[in-house]
């Protein structure tokens, strides 16, 4: 099983590089890679779930190598977390503005020419 998942994380890898360097990437490319990333990122942590929640696996590890996983992951996942709240907190005032924006719109086209008072 682990050869075969070694050797599938290689071709994800390899795609995902190709990816990355394909020039001239309009949005749906790199719409396609990132949903293509997220699901490699997605698969993976799925396999590590499988392995820590199985004491089988779990008890071949040293302390030692358990303390530099557990290191390394959480290492990631904070970086990942961060980029995380950056980016929702950018998509939300982007959101903000459309809704405004849109609401504005609405307004402008309910108004009849009864709502006008001039003097």
């Amino acid at each position: 099983m682990s050869e075969g998942w070694v050797k599938t994380c290689e071709r994800i890898l390899e795609q995902m590089r190709k990816m990355s360097e394909k020039r001239d990437k309009d949005r749906l490319d790199l719409i396609q890679s990132m949903r293509f990333s997220l699901y490699a990122l997605h698969r993976s942590i799925l396999g590590w779930l499988n392995w820590v929640n199985n004491p089988d696996i779990m008890v071949s590890f040293k302390r030692e190598e358990l303390e530099e996983m557990n290191k390394k992951l959480i290492g990631f996942i904070e970086e990942f977390i961060k980029y995380d709240i950056e980016v929702t907190e950018k998509g939300a005032n982007k959101s903000v503005v459309a809704q405004q924006a849109r609401r504005q719109a609405e307004e402008r086209a309910r108004r009849t020419p009864e709502d006008a008072f001039y003097i």
